[in-house]
């Protein structure tokens, strides 16, 4: 696929974008060196900063690997892929009490403030998550998991709350896929559901959703001890 002239506006956003696509579709395969920082220069008609950063950007997703005096690497085919690669141990225990921090107030506040359209968005959510588990496919299932996480948070309507969120789901989608059952390599283990969780929210019982996101974060973290 080659690479095109960049417009003015956004061209770090556009080079990501143009090197993730590049990434994503095989043309730079798993363990292959990428292009020269000179070499996309030219091909993209930016600066040399503009390519740093983007691949820089790259690089902090887990689809690149920049090795000093070597070159830049493909790591993986996709930021969700790239970011389980990093995340583990110690780190995915951090993110998952992280979660808990912030999921069980959002659960507690999504019972008390959520609207009915906001309830049905839930189950849908709920629905997708389970028809792309039985489907075996694992990336869009980490996805709809985390998506379903942050409409509980959206849904008690704490603004601040639902911005600390969604700065990491990045992080929460690696950790979701991380400790599925249907993560390729992993052993497999009973899922954990939701619907208890979206039943509380639903019938507007704060304890009863604050105890449901708890219960089950508290069980991915027992999963990932060291035995």
């Amino acid at each position: 696929m080659p690479l095109a002239t960049t417009r003015r506006a956004g061209l770090v956003d556009q080079v990501i974008d143009q090197l993730r696509t590049a990434v994503t579709q095989g043309e730079w395969p798993i363990g292959e060196r990428i292009p020269t920082e000179a070499e996309l220069v030219d091909q993209l008609g930016v600066g040399r900063n503009t390519v740093r950063e983007a691949v820089r950007a790259l690089a902090h997703t887990g689809l690149l690997e920049v090795r000093q005096g070597d070159g830049t690497y493909v790591r993986a085919t996709s930021e969700v892929s790239g970011a389980i690669r990093r995340l583990c141990g110690s780190e995915l225990r951090e993110v998952l009490q992280v979660r808990r921090t912030l999921e069980v107030e959002g659960a507690r506040l999504a019972a008390a403030e959520r609207t009915d359209d906001e309830v049905a968005e839930l189950w849908a959510l709920l629905s997708r998550r389970e028809t792309e588990l039985r489907d075996g496919r694992w990336e869009d299932f980490a996805r709809t998991d985390a998506e379903f996480h942050c409409a509980v948070v959206r849904a008690g309507h704490n603004r601040l709350l639902t911005e600390l969120y969604r700065g990491l789901t990045e992080v929460i989608t690696a950790s979701v896929a991380a400790t599925s059952s249907i993560t390729p390599g992993a052993e497999h283990v009973p899922e954990i559901g939701h619907e208890g969780l979206a039943r509380a929210i639903a019938e507007q019982d704060a304890e009863r959703a604050a105890a449901e996101a708890c219960g089950f974060l508290d069980e991915l973290l027992q999963r990932i001890e060291p035995s």
